[in-house]
């Protein structure tokens, strides 16, 4: 119970301060959220729990097919002048995108 109100706390921390930074200074805040932070917490806490190595890589594999895929929830933010997209209107194409990529991944994910 310990390490799950510990990893919750450190994830809230890091997340609320990157959103905080966003105010102050957008570019270091784009920077540090697309530095792959979540994902060296997640390994970490996912190895600590289970501790299982074979495990580990499998989990770091799919995320590094995930990480391209995870891209197309940016579409609509990079046409949203272009055609004049609103912000939830990105957002939410993005998540349907998201939706899209993960049957993408699922089908990559076969293949490492």
């Amino acid at each position: 119970m310990g390490l799950a109100i510990g990893k919750t706390i450190v994830a809230a921390v890091l997340i609320s301060f990157v959103s905080w930074l966003s105010g102050k200074k957008i570019g270091l805040a784009g920077f540090l959220t697309a530095l792959p932070l979540t994902t060296l917490l997640a390994l970490a806490f996912s190895h600590m729990e289970w501790g299982d190595s074979k495990q580990s890589v499998e989990y770091a594999k799919s995320v590094f097919v995930a990480i391209p895929v995870s891209l197309l929830f940016f579409i609509p933010f990079l046409m949203a002048n272009k055609l004049n997209l609103n912000f939830w209107t990105c957002y939410s194409s993005g998540i349907a995108l998201l939706g899209v990529g993960y049957f993408i991944h699922t089908y990559l994910s076969k293949f490492i």
